[in-house]
């Protein structure tokens, strides 16, 4: 019990209008520690004639809304939270936000195809380390990621085997010669860079 007050006890995630897909994982992993992820999902009422069982069971789920609802208000920003503020249910907050910054696929397949053209005209900086080279085109990959596309860690490995400057050349060839650079991980290539 004491983990989940302390749980609670952190910030959510605040979304400033900005990169919705991240901040839209985060605060699902935030309500769903909360238990509250479910009053996102469905929007449930009584009907009819409860038993006791029912009624308590309806007092819980209506609470765990309020709260879900409480927790989507604290983490927008004063200016999104303005535009929900009239809306009533966890959900109905959710469903809007998600209309308003998600995006449509065109607009997520135009963000993924400037991300890929970003990903190819990449190249190592003169002073910069493989780890922040890798760092750099594994967030991009990441961001494709987001958006529900697949990117897979070999096209990482191919660009950086293609890209790295002249100093790894020699590790390079003894790589060629002693593994099948198609199947070789991220992980190891970085680790014999």
């Amino acid at each position: 019990m004491e983990e989940s007050s302390s749980f609670s006890a952190m910030a959510p995630p605040v979304f400033n209008s900005e990169n919705f897909h991240m901040w839209a994982v985060r605060m699902e992993a935030y309500l769903d520690a909360l238990d509250h992820w479910e009053a996102i999902e469905e929007d449930y009422e009584v009907l009819g004639n409860p038993t006791m069982a029912q009624l308590k069971n309806h007092k819980d789920k209506k609470t765990r809304k309020s709260k879900a609802k409480a927790c989507l208000f604290s983490a927008v920003s004063s200016t999104i939270f303005t535009g929900i503020m009239s809306l009533k249910s966890a959900k109905a907050i959710w469903d809007h936000l998600k209309a308003q910054y998600k995006g449509d696929d065109c607009i997520k397949g135009m963000q993924v195809l400037n991300l890929i053209r970003y990903f190819e005209l990449h190249k190592i900086k003169e002073m910069e380390t493989i780890k922040e080279y890798s760092d750099r085109l594994m967030s991009i990959a990441n961001k494709v990621r987001l958006l529900g596309f697949e990117f897979k860690d070999s096209r990482i490995v191919g660009k950086i085997l293609v890209t790295v400057s002249e100093r790894f050349e020699a590790t390079i060839t003894t790589l060629e010669n002693t593994k099948d650079l198609s199947t070789i991980t991220l992980a190891e290539l970085l680790n014999s860079l």
